[in-house]
C-alpha cells in the first residue's frame, strides 16, 4: 500500500484545497499520472501518482482544506509490496534513535509516538525536565525559529524548547509544524474573513446563485485586505506622453516581432524604465522587516495578469540585466502560461516591485493596492489622446496616467514623486532607455 501526500507546496505555503481527483476508488493508475489537483493560495498544481497500481481510499475529499503532508489517499498493489518494509526500517530507526542520538525526536514517523508525549517515553525522567522547559518569556528566538514561525503560523512561544535554557530550536519547530501538518484539525479561517449578511427577500433569494470563492480568491481578498489595514498606503499620479514611445513601436514592431518571436509591447520599455528610477530611488525597492529596512540591490519587477480564477504575479528576476526583447518574451510566456494554469509557485514569489496595467481593460485612472511586502506598485492605464499644451500650443497627444502606491512607512512623498518623474522622462525620451539615462 503506498500513501498519496500532499507534496511541499512553496515558501510559505502550508495549506491547500481539493480541487478534484481525476481518478476514482479502484481505478487503475500508473506511475506519475495526475491524480489529483490542489488549489493553493497562489496556483493550482497537480499530485503525480508516487507508484503504479489501484486506488484505494480517498481519505480528502473534493473541497476539503488539507495541509502539507497530510494524507489524500493510497494506491494498493503494482509496487506497493516493497513500501511497507521500508516503513518497518523507519520504525526500527526511530525506536533506537533516542538512545544513539543526543535524544531530540525532531522529525518522528507517524509510526511513532507523538511528539508531544511525555519525554519520560523517548528519555529517563532525569531529563525530562530541561528537554521541556519553558523558555524564558524575554529569550530571543533565532532567525530560523522567527523565519519558521512567519512562515508555518505555528506559534514558536507554545512549542516546548530543548535548547540550552529552554530555548525553541529549529528542529523543535520543524518537529511542532510536522505534527500541525498531520493534524486532522480544520483550517481556521481568519475572522475578517467571514462575513454574515441578512437573508434576501423570498422572491430575490430565488434568484440568486451562491458560489463558494475559491482559494485564490479567498487569498487574494485576505492579502489584499491586510495590506489595507497594515501599510500606510498612500498614491501619487502623474502622466506621461506616449508619442515618442508609441512611434518606436511601431517603426520597429514587425522586425522585432520577426528576429526575437515576441510581440513588441509597452510592458518592455515601462520596466526597464522603473528599474532605472528603482537604482536612483532605493527606498521604492526596499521593504520593512520589523524595525529594519531591507534595500534590494536586484530588481525582479512582478507584472499583474489577470486570469478566470484571479489575479496573479509572475516575477520577471534580474531586470536590470535584460533587455527589452528579454523581458517582452518573459512576460509573454508568463502570460500564457498564467491564463493555462501553468506557472509554478517559485515563479510568483521574490518580486522587489510590481507592475499592473488596468489600461489593457479600458481603466483611464485607479490607485492599485500593494503587493505586500513590497513597498511600491506603479498602475498603468489607458492611453487616450488629450488636447495638451506643447511649447505653448495646443496639441492633442496620447496620454497615459500613471498611478504609484506606496508604503509611507518606507517612501517619502518627494521619493515617490522623484520615481515617477524619473519614469515619466525614460518614456517620453525613450533614448534614456538605451543609453542608461
Amino acid at each position: 500500500m503506498t500513501e498519496i501526500r500532499v507534496p511541499t507546496l512553496g515558501e510559505s505555503v502550508t495549506e491547500a484545497t481539493i480541487g478534484r481527483w481525476f481518478k476514482k476508488q479502484g481505478d487503475a493508475v500508473a506511475v506519475d499520472e495526475p491524480l489529483v489537483e490542489l488549489e493553493t493560495d497562489k496556483v493550482t498544481i497537480e499530485v503525480p501518482a508516487p507508484s503504479a497500481g489501484t486506488l484505494g481510499e480517498i481519505i480528502a475529499k473534493d473541497g476539503e482544506t488539507v495541509a502539507v503532508g497530510a494524507l489524500l489517499g493510497q494506491i494498493s498493489e503494482g509496487g506497493g509490496a516493497a513500501k511497507p518494509a521500508a516503513k518497518e526500517s523507519a520504525k526500527s530507526a526511530a525506536a533506537v534513535a533516542p538512545e544513539t542520538t543526543t535524544g531530540r525526536p525532531d522529525l518522528k514517523s507517524e509510526t511513532t509516538k507523538p511528539i508531544n508525549a511525555g519525554p519520560e517515553e523517548v528519555r529517563p525522567k532525569s531529563d525530562a525536565k530541561a528537554d521541556l522547559k519553558a523558555p524564558p518569556s524575554d529569550a530571543p528566538q533565532a532567525p530560523s525559529v522567527r523565519r519558521l514561525s512567519t512562515e508555518s503560523g505555528v506559534d514558536a512561544s507554545t512549542v516546548p524548547g530543548s535548547g540550552k535554557d529552554g530555548r525553541v530550536t529549529k528542529g523543535d519547530m520543524l518537529a511542532a509544524i510536522e505534527k500541525a501538518a498531520s493534524a486532522p484539525t480544520p483550517v481556521n479561517q481568519p475572522a475578517a474573513a467571514v462575513q454574515v449578511r441578512a437573508p434576501s427577500p423570498a422572491d430575490d433569494a430565488a434568484r440568486e446563485e451562491r458560489v463558494k470563492m475559491t482559494r485564490l480568491r479567498q487569498t487574494i481578498a485576505r492579502r489584499l485586505k491586510e495590506v489595507q489595514n497594515t501599510a500606510a498606503m498612500l498614491t501619487t499620479f502623474n502622466e506621461v506622453d506616449m508619442t515618442n514611445v508609441m512611434a518606436l513601436r511601431s517603426q520597429y514592431k514587425d522586425v522585432f516581432e520577426k528576429k526575437h518571436g515576441a510581440k513588441l509591447g509597452f510592458m518592455g520599455f515601462f520596466t526597464k524604465a522603473c528599474v532605472q528610477a528603482l537604482k536612483d530611488i532605493p527606498a521604492v525597492n526596499a521593504e520593512i522587516d520589523g524595525t529594519d529596512l531591507i534595500y534590494k540591490n536586484y530588481y525582479h519587477v512582478g507584472v499583474a495578469v489577470g486570469t478566470d480564477k484571479g489575479l496573479v504575479v509572475p516575477v520577471v528576476r534580474d531586470c536590470d540585466e535584460k533587455s527589452i526583447a528579454a523581458i517582452e518574451k518573459g512576460i509573454a510566456d508568463f502570460g500564457k502560461r498564467a491564463r493555462d494554469g501553468q506557472l509554478k509557485i517559485e515563479e510568483m514569489q521574490g518580486g522587489t516591485f510590481t507592475i499592473t496595467n488596468g489600461g489593457i481593460y479600458g481603466s483611464l485612472m485607479s490607485t492599485p493596492i500593494l503587493n505586500a511586502p513590497q513597498s511600491a506598485i506603479l498602475g498603468m492605464h489607458k492611453i487616450q489622446e488629450r488636447p495638451v499644451v506643447v511649447a505653448g500650443k495646443i496639441e492633442v497627444r496620447p496620454m497615459m496616467y500613471l498611478a504609484l502606491s506606496y508604503d509611507h512607512r518606507v517612501i517619502d512623498g518627494k521619493e515617490a514623486v522623484t520615481f515617477l518623474v524619473r519614469v515619466k522622462e525614460s518614456l517620453e525620451d525613450p533614448a534614456r532607455l538605451v543609453l542608461d539615462l
